[in-house]
């Protein structure tokens, strides 16, 4: 999977936990997967809508009625449900308003190695410098990011690390997602 791809999954906050519902059998219908996930219905619509948009899931075909239809994941959307589902199994539940938000996993994905922000910025080609300090922050706040600074250079430049949860989100994340076409 393309990071371009990734970012835009994970642009919605329960995308992921919705995949990763789909992907360990629940039914894909709105009621179980409300009561899955934990989503108020306004937020949870928004991402089934993304999630069908972007091909990831669609209706199953002659199934049921048409005011409560049921949903299954493509092939595309098996391969995110699976790398969800791995995620959502690392992190715990206090971890899940910070999984939700948009920059968290793009940017734990660019973080396989140490790197300094403009190599984060560079590899999250639209993300922006704000989005991307806050998002770096409320990873440090949580743990999840190590910051260092490197002052045998000229100017001294931070670098970040994954680390923690952060660093086992990455492994998983890392080697599923590519940063070039």
């Amino acid at each position: 999977m393309y990071i371009r791809s990734f970012v835009n999954i994970t642009s919605k906050a329960w995308a992921l936990p919705i995949l990763s519902s789909l992907h360990l059998g629940v039914a894909g219908r709105q009621a179980t997967l409300l009561a899955a996930t934990g989503a108020s219905r306004t937020a949870f619509a928004q991402s089934m809508d993304h999630l069908i948009k972007h091909g990831l899931l669609e209706r199953n075909p002659g199934y049921g009625h048409p005011l409560r239809p049921e949903f299954r994941l493509t092939q595309l959307g098996k391969e995110a449900a699976a790398i969800a589902d791995k995620v959502q199994r690392v992190a715990s539940e206090d971890d899940q308003r910070l999984l939700r938000k948009s920059w968290t996993l793009p940017v734990l994905t660019s973080l396989q190695t140490p790197s300094h922000f403009n190599d984060i910025k560079r590899n999250l080609q639209t993300i922006t410098d704000r989005a991307l300090s806050q998002s770096l922050k409320s990873m440090e706040a949580r743990d999840w990011v190590h910051r260092s600074v490197d002052e045998t250079a000229r100017p001294p430049r931070s670098i970040y690390s994954a680390v923690n949860t952060g660093g086992m989100i990455s492994q998983i994340t890392g080697p599923e997602i590519s940063f070039s076409q």
